[in-house]
């Protein structure tokens, strides 16, 4: 069945919910404890050993063959406007977030700026000075911003419109 890579996220995050589930109550479910004069089979939960390990290895082979899915599309998949595959995209997304995240302090600094020296009373006053070029990192600021919209857009597009293939 065909799926966009969106659909096959939301099927991965439902299915790792269920195995988590499915865990849990594997927890709840696999020892128990009774007072020494109550019954042990009114005390016991409903827990199938063999039924519950059936279960997870279903569960966890379908969520092998949608990674395998998306991690194929991922890497097959070529976003023409930056001429990288999604997978290479993943990656230039988090770099130029923390470019931004850096130009966004540099950007906020003054030229110079006076030094707090906190409850310490002295007569020498210091100051920090910016040994860049304040307009030109706005600059880059806007300009990192502006591209790594254009990356988000562009990975949000083929994330709701490129198929994969997903056999059950």
């Amino acid at each position: 069945m065909y799926y966009t890579c969106a659909e096959a996220s939301k099927i991965l995050r439902k299915l790792n919910e269920d195995l988590k589930v499915l865990r849990a109550k594997e927890v709840k479910g696999y020892r128990f404890t009774a007072a020494v004069d109550e019954d042990l089979e009114s005390a016991r939960p409903v827990y199938n050993y063999l039924q519950t390990q059936e279960e997870q290895r279903r569960i966890e082979a379908k969520i092998r063959k949608v990674k395998h899915a998306i991690n194929c599309f991922n890497i097959g998949t070529v976003i023409p406007e930056f001429n990288m595959t999604v997978d290479e995209l993943l990656v230039y997304i988090p770099q130029l977030s923390e470019r931004k995240r850096k130009l966004t302090e540099m950007a906020s600094f003054l030229p110079k700026e006076r030094v707090s020296n906190g409850y310490q009373s002295t007569k020498i006053i210091e100051y920090t000075y910016t040994n860049y070029d304040l307009e030109k990192a706005a600059d880059d600021l806007t300009k990192v911003s502006d591209e790594l919209a254009r990356a988000q857009t562009a990975l949000d597009v083929i994330n709701n419109s490129g198929q994969l293939e997903i056999d059950f």
